[in-house]
This record gives structure tokens, C-alpha cells and sequence, in this order.
């Protein structure tokens, strides 16, 4: 037993060993992210670095970091090599972008395979494909809608998340949406008219609408930003199967502002990634668009967020957000 540790102690100490350890951790235990965009804002913030377990969902097909090459083949088709349990609603996901699988998206999932989805401006509706006594036994009735002769749970995971907010900074992502359908681009809602639910009414090709709808097929996510109303996500390119979940963000170990000024006030050119809270927050009552505001902002660049490193990210949704 001791020539075998001491082997072994030898073989991790060598630069071969390291390699194959450190890769096998990435591959079927932890990995580490940065966070590159604010659609998960305010629970994970731009600049947040983290560990994510890879176990959480089974073991997905290792890929060679950066390259993101498959070294193996998907046997199962499944996209893991051991199959393992799917996520749950309210879980925070890390995936495969559906439409370019080397890129890794993060978000809620808000809804499971037979879940249906209704989305207004500002709320959110899911009707569970467990039924309606589930969502009796397990949501406030003040929470809870009858729409279409079944019940539906209105916004249901504020309540508990604090970090999920509606906070537009930009254009209005449900009329961003309804644009898009109206000039045939493919999005993953379809547009209907509900009596009696409210809120305003469009018109598309003839006919009314107030609401987008959706229904989860069976083995696959819907994820929606906590911010909700500046994330690209399920509702534009649709659910995300079980093939290409990759795992659960676990630990926060650094957590740096490093967007400039000019970021944070105009976004990029089409506007988005504006952080006018995050501005106001920082230049308290100066104008954010005066040459004070700029200069604090300036100032606190590159610092790090203290506050957040060492968080497990699973009791760090359940607090008042960390900025």
C-alpha cells in the first residue's frame, strides 16, 4: 500500500499526472465559469467566476475545455456518458446554447417537460403537467389563476428568489417578441388572445393578441433569466433538452466589476447590457450621465466584490442580492 501512495504521490507530482488530474476534475467534476452577460442578474452578476458541478445531472460527454471538442462519442445519445437525474423546476442551469453548442448559457429553469407556459408583460404563468391539485397543495391561492378551465400560478418563483426582477433596460422584451413574430422570425412562443386575462392587447395579422404561450416537450428545460426582461433565452430559441445540460453552479470564487463606464450607460450597439441600476447604485445622486458619475464608476472598476466570494450560489439566491 505504501509503494502504491508513494507511486502515486509521484506520478500526480509529474507534469503528466497534474494534466490527467486536473482534466479529469473539468471533465467529470467541477468546471469553472465566468459570467459574461446580466440575464441572470441580480443572483449572478457580470464578472461573477465559478465552479460548477458537473455530477449534478449525470455525467455529460467531456469535452476538451476551450476547444469544446468532444473526446468522446455520445453512446446514448443522451449527451452524458452516465444519465442522471434532470433539473427541477427553480434549479439554476448551466448549458449548451441550443443554437451553438460550444457556447455555455446559464440560467432558471422555470418549467419541465408537459409544463405549459403563458407570458405577459411582467408575468409569468405556468400551468405544472402534474395538475391542478399539485398547484393547490403546493401555491398560495393568491398566486394561483384559472385560465381555460385550469389553473395556472402566476410569477411563481418570486416570492422565493429575490434576484429575480422585471427591470426592462431597454426595449420591452414582450413587444420585442411580438415584433418578431409579426415579421415571421422564428420564436419559440406563439401568440394568442385570452379573455379575460388583462393586460393590453395587439394586434398581428388580424388578430388580437395579449398573451404568449408555450408547452415544454417531454426531456426538455425551460430557462428564462432572473432578469427577465433583458435575457435571451427559451421564450426567442425554445427549451433545452436533457443532451446538452451540462451541470449546477456551486461556488462563487471571484466576483470582479470590470465593465467600463460606457458599457454600463449605453450598452452595445443594439443597446443591450445597460446597467443603469448598477450606476445609480454607485453614483448615488449625481446624474449618471455627468462626468462625476463616470469618474466613480471609474474609480471602483476592477474591484473586487468581496461580499460575494465563497458563496454557494444555492443559499446565495435565497438572499437580498449582493451587489
Amino acid at each position: 500500500m505504501k509503494d502504491f501512495a508513494k507511486k502515486l504521490y509521484r506520478f500526480s507530482s509529474s507534469w503528466t499526472g497534474t494534466i490527467i488530474i486536473v482534466l479529469f476534475l473539468i471533465f467529470f467534476v467541477a468546471q469553472s465559469f465566468v459570467i459574461p452577460s446580466g440575464s441572470m442578474k441580480r443572483t449572478l452578476l457580470i464578472g461573477d467566476f465559478l465552479f460548477a458541478k458537473k455530477y449534478s445531472y449525470g455525467i455529460p460527454t467531456p469535452h476538451l475545455p476551450w476547444l469544446e471538442v468532444p473526446i468522446l462519442p455520445d453512446f446514448d445519445g443522451d449527451g452524458h456518458l452516465i444519465s442522471g437525474p434532470r433539473p427541477q423546476r427553480e434549479d439554476i442551469v448551466i448549458f449548451r446554447y441550443p443554437k451553438n453548442e460550444k457556447i455555455h448559457y446559464v440560467k432558471r429553469c422555470v418549467a419541465v417537460g408537459g409544463d405549459e407556459i403563458i407570458y405577459q408583460n411582467k408575468k409569468l404563468y405556468i400551468h405544472m403537467h402534474e395538475g391542478d391539485k399539485f398547484i393547490e397543495d403546493r401555491y398560495p391561492m393568491d398566486k394561483i389563476k384559472q385560465i381555460n378551465g385550469k389553473l395556472w400560478v402566476e410569477n411563481p418563483y418570486m416570492d422565493r428568489y429575490p434576484g429575480i426582477q422585471y427591470a426592462p433596460e431597454g426595449a420591452n422584451i414582450f413587444e420585442i417578441l411580438l415584433q418578431y413574430i409579426s415579421v415571421g422570425e422564428k420564436v419559440d412562443v406563439k401568440p394568442i388572445y385570452i379573455k379575460g386575462l388583462g393586460g393590453n392587447t395587439y394586434e398581428i395579422g388580424g388578430s388580437f393578441v395579449n398573451a404568449l404561450y408555450a408547452k415544454v416537450p417531454q426531456d426538455n428545460f425551460y430557462m428564462i433569466g432572473d432578469n427577465r426582461d433583458n435575457s435571451n433565452d427559451s421564450r426567442f430559441w425554445g427549451p433545452v433538452p436533457y443532451r446538452l445540460i451540462v451541470g449546477k453552479p456551486w461556488l462563487i470564487y471571484m466576483s470582479l466589476e470590470h465593465r467600463s463606464y460606457e458599457q454600463v450607460l449605453n450598452g452595445n450597439i443594439h443597446g443591450n447590457g445597460k446597467d443603469h441600476a448598477g450606476l445609480k447604485r454607485v453614483c448615488a445622486n449625481i446624474d449618471i450621465e455627468a462626468k462625476e458619475c463616470a469618474n466613480k464608476w471609474n474609480a471602483q472598476r476592477y474591484k473586487v466584490r468581496w461580499k460575494r466570494v465563497g458563496q454557494f450560489v444555492d443559499e446565495l439566491q435565497l438572499k437580498q442580492p449582493i451587489q
